[in-house]
């Protein structure tokens, strides 16, 4: 059987593909465009499904569900195909829970919980100390940093050792690693995360639910129309779904791309799929031993994501944001929840189960889980959390194609010696997927600008006279990757953070001891061990 023959091929049509399949045929509309996906949906990791709610059914992301307006490619697709987004309801009473199952619960409406004096000093040094090495990185060369050798030599957790004193703080940062990527720590490349917080513009922008931030907003209707209405555009005839490609061959007249009952010939090819799963395919002739490796070594995190509906927004009424921060035990499988209600007044509750949870959890039965979640959201919110419509949950790692979710991350070692081959394009094959982004890498809008930086690649190939001279420039800049520049100085840089926390430890002791003579001694009893602990003390 002949091979069917297109301008461009491009696997997945998830954002990324689809996107880039858009603006293809938006600077060249007489491009043969096709689109493989393995799935029997559009969307990638945006999956949006009706639930029983207390007006009928009504729509809730299983996938990726916020926005935010500092995620600039994304909003702006959004206002082009014409949708609405509403904010996050955050009024209220939220609930913490950390220490363990026997810590004292506590609730707070701040940005933060109270915490002693000591912690908000930790937490204030590490964010500064994060904020202030992750501006200084290059999203194009993150490893041109200064010690960017050391910091890709080790993982979070270990920078966590040597730079968090409290271990209230080390509970609260492993809480949010889980939370941004479903794994722990232990398992994440240092400046790997500086990297993430570098394109999200910080990391609180990460964490908060604060106007710019990751959890600003939802999109009315669900996420998964923005790839609905792009496949509407783009035409369904041109997007081939249940098509896993499972071979990539290149030659000197073009690419031949083979699923399991089709073949098709073409110009150029954009893979999408995450780095994971871009590694199974087989490609003719292999590709270069540093895209291999790279694949071959980013793993993606494990998250359940469970939608729990209701009558009423109780939690509302009895003063609760819906919001729960908690450490998870055998007790309770999440480390977060968030007021889920639709923009039709539904009721609902939005939480997961992430990390290593997420893998001991996903070994039990679905009624297990429901009746967990269901116990610990009476424990936090009252009984009348006992009392709900509908439970829906998605564990993307058993998602087809998928296999994990939200972000495939790096180990140690993967950006110092592999970053170029992460967008490098391999003969006729260019990179996509959100991994690949520089804004906002990991979310929806990250993927949106992988697209439409991998379309721009192809167009400056196949169709170079529709580009605008800024667009040739961006096309070329992004295909010419030079060997990373390492800083190979390992000295350790003088600090002065011992004698500056030591003076305001003194300064806050003074202050408490004219105030309250038992809290100076707590006070002192923490300054004591924290010195004590980097050798800063006798």
């Amino acid at each position: 059987m002949s091979a069917r023959s297109y301008d461009v091929v491009i696997v997945g049509a998830g954002l990324s593909g689809l996107s880039a399949a858009r603006h293809l045929l938006k600077k060249n509309s007489s491009l043969r465009v096709l689109l493989l996906e393995g799935k029997d949906r559009v969307g990638g990791r945006t999956m949006s499904s009706k639930l029983p709610a207390a007006q009928g059914k009504d729509v809730w992301d299983l996938g990726g569900q916020w926005v935010g307006s500092s995620q600039m490619y994304v909003m702006d697709l959004i206002r082009e195909l014409g949708l609405e987004t509403y904010p996050q309801y955050t009024a209220g009473k939220k609930v913490y829970h950390m220490g363990g199952p026997r810590a004292k619960v506590r609730t707070y409406t701040n940005s933060l919980p109270s915490m002693s004096l000591l912690t908000l000093l930790d937490l204030k040094h590490f964010q500064w100390q994060i904020d202030r090495m992750s501006q200084s990185l290059s999203m194009e060369d993150p490893t041109s940093a200064p010690r960017a050798l050391e910091y890709d030599s080790m993982t979070l957790s270990s920078y966590m050792d040597k730079k968090i004193w409290t271990q209230s703080l080390r509970m609260d940062i492993e809480l949010c690693t889980r939370s941004l990527f479903g794994m722990e720590p232990s398992q994440i490349s240092f400046l790997y995360f500086l990297m993430y917080c570098r394109a999200a513009g910080g990391i609180l922008h990460l964490l908060e639910t604060t106007p710019g931030s990751a959890q600003e907003s939802r999109i009315k209707g669900g996420t998964q129309q923005l790839s609905e209405k792009l496949a509407d555009q783009i035409g369904r005839e041109n997007i081939h779904l249940n098509s896993a490609v499972l071979e990539i061959q290149q030659g000197p007249e073009g690419a031949v791309v083979r699923t399991r009952l089709d073949t098709f010939s073409c110009r150029a090819v954009i893979v999408t799929c995450p780095p994971h799963l871009a590694a199974q395919i087989q490609y003719v002739p292999a590709l270069p031993p540093a895209r291999q490796r790279l694949t071959q070594s980013m793993p993606v995190g494990h998250m359940i994501k469970f939608i729990v509906t209701y009558r009423t927004a109780f939690w509302r009424t009895n003063g609760f944001s819906g919001e729960i921060v908690v450490q998870p035990s055998s007790d309770c499988p999440f480390c977060i929840t968030f007021d889920a209600t639709s923009p039709r007044g539904n009721p609902g509750l939005v939480g997961f189960i992430s990390g290593a949870q997420a893998n001991d959890w996903s070994y039990k039965t679905v009624e297990d889980r429901r009746d967990a979640v269901i116990q610990s959201l009476v424990k936090y919110l009252g009984p009348e959390a006992s009392d709900f419509i509908h439970y829906a949950e998605k564990d993307w790692a058993k998602e087809e194609y998928n296999g994990g979710c939200p972000v495939n991350v790096m180990v140690p070692g993967m950006l110092t010696y592999y970053h170029p081959s992460l967008r490098r394009p391999c003969g006729r094959i260019h990179w996509a997927g959100t991994e690949t982004a520089t804004h906002w890498c990991g979310y929806m809008s990250g993927a949106i600008q992988s697209g439409l930086r991998a379309a721009l690649e192809v167009l400056e190939r196949l169709s170079p006279k529709v580009l605008s001279q800024e667009e040739l420039q961006e096309a070329q800049a992004s295909t010419t990757h030079t060997l990373p520049h390492r800083s190979w100085d390992l000295a350790p840089q003088k600090t002065y953070l011992p004698v500056c926390l030591t003076v305001t430890t003194v300064t806050l002791g003074v202050a408490l001891l004219l105030a309250n003579p038992c809290l100076y001694n707590e006070m002192i009893e923490q300054g004591s061990a924290f010195l004590q602990k980097f050798g800063f003390w006798c």
